[in-house]
């Protein structure tokens, strides 16, 4: 078995698990704090939920009339999306399109989206190159929105994402670093590296 094909079983089994917990509350998770602030000031276009898990923010950002394009490379998570989707009713359904596909390979089309965001996915590999490849789905004057643990946990103890990856990986030829820091976490936890940048050219 391929490591992806591994990681792949994993995160679906993990999914599979929370999913079907007793007392489960995925269904009501608020969208995250991060992605209220980036897009307070924003106009609804076209998002891209990179690693949308059970679809929360995606369909936060359908409510509010953006047409989204939520990707996760988990089928459990997915069905789960799609079952919350519907629960949302049809107006907000049919804003989502979702997608499921492996970030460590997909490539979105170019300056494709006005809004990408990627909060706390955990992709082993190169996270610079899953960094770039999703930046360049942003389209000219559009938001990134990349927020990650410091302790991912895998076997490299890679960060999800670094302020480091985000100051080398977009050139500020063509990027504005809005935000680029490492705050502490809501719970006090942990930090959390946010990055939210907006494309130039």
């Amino acid at each position: 078995m391929s490591r992806m094909s591994a990681d792949r079983e994993f995160w679906d089994e993990r999914w599979s698990l929370a999913l079907h917990a007793p007392g489960q509350a995925l269904t009501r998770r608020p969208p995250h704090a991060y992605l209220t602030e980036a897009v307070r000031d924003l106009p609804p276009g076209r998002a891209l939920d990179a690693g949308c898990g059970d679809g929360a923010d995606a369909l936060w950002l359908a409510a509010r009339g953006w047409r989204v394009t939520a990707l996760d490379f988990s089928p459990a998570a997915l069905t789960h999306a799609r079952a919350n989707a519907d629960a949302a009713g049809p107006a907000v359904a049919a804003r989502v399109s979702w997608l499921e596909a492996d970030l460590r390979t997909w490539q979105p089309p170019a300056g494709a989206f006005d809004l990408v965001i990627c909060l706390y996915v955990q992709v082993a590999g190169s996270t610079p190159d899953v960094l770039a490849r999703i930046a360049s789905g942003v389209a000219p004057g559009g938001t990134l929105l990349v927020v990650g643990h410091h302790a991912l946990g895998t076997a490299d103890e890679r960060p999800q994402a670094s302020v480091a990856d985000a100051v080398t990986t977009l050139d500020p030829r063509e990027w504005e670093l809005v935000v680029a820091e490492d705050r502490l976490r809501a719970n006090g936890t942990g930090l959390d590296a946010v990055i939210n940048a907006r494309r130039t050219a």
